[in-house]
């Protein structure tokens, strides 16, 4: 375990134990999560997907049927 990993780790003994449980429940799905990404992504066909949706985006965006995210829609109206 790296330094930085560890000291996560450290600070999170000195939550409640409700908040400890919360964290590693956050965590064991995060990694679960990249786990699947992983797996999805390892086979061949994955590419060609991920290529034909982002077609799909490019042509979606390029006809106006899109719209920017929130947090740059926000960042208009300061």
């Amino acid at each position: 375990m790296n330094r930085l990993l560890q000291r996560a780790f450290e600070r999170t003994a000195e939550l409640p134990q409700a908040e400890q449980d919360r964290f590693a429940r956050f965590l064991l799905a995060e990694l679960e999560s990249m786990r699947q990404w992983s797996e999805l992504f390892a086979h061949p066909e994955s590419e060609d997907l991920l290529e034909r949706l982002a077609d799909e985006a490019l042509s979606e965006h390029r006809a106006g049927r899109t719209q920017p995210p929130a947090s740059k829609q926000r960042q208009g109206h300061e």
